[in-house]
């Protein structure tokens, strides 16, 4: 697994209660983007749209050797290729709980060769709550940087 790009600030907004992960349905220039590493997931975000989750906000840079006439908006929604059961089950989770979102997490290439996209339903932090999250990352560091012996 080639792991292209972390959504960093998802895991620092928000709380992940649970993942998936979904196929993109993609161009052909937008494979060779992603391959090239010409994606980024900030601020992007997925939502529910009849019953198909669509990502939004999720800049593509236009392939560099791309035919001129075959160009396409390098920020446009993309359908993420999910089962029914897993929007299903996602659907009524946003219903019964509001605050609710979806976020993209990470983009990568599976071992099949396949672009796939890692989503997460979330829940967004408050400010203590990431200051709480700081200060515990600090003091796992300072242990893992002392030495015991």
């Amino acid at each position: 697994m080639d792991i292209i790009q972390k959504n960093k600030k998802a895991y620092h907004d928000y709380f992940i209660l649970d993942k998936l992960e979904a196929g993109i349905k993609l161009k052909g220039s937008e494979i060779k983007s992603i391959r090239d590493g010409k994606v980024n997931l900030k601020g992007s975000f997925c939502k529910l749209v009849k019953n198909e989750i669509f990502l939004f906000d999720c800049h593509i840079t236009r392939f560099e050797h791309q035919n001129v006439f075959d160009t396409f908006d390098e920020t446009r929604e993309r359908k993420l290729l999910l089962n029914k059961k897993e929007i299903r089950k996602w659907e009524k989770e946003l219903k019964l709980n509001q605050g609710l979102s979806i976020v993209p997490l990470s983009i990568y290439i599976n071992d099949k060769n396949l672009c796939k996209l890692k989503i997460a339903l979330v829940k967004g932090k408050k400010a203590h709550d990431k200051r709480e999250a700081q200060k515990e990352k600090d003091i796992n560091l300072k242990l893992r940087q002392t030495d015991w012996s």
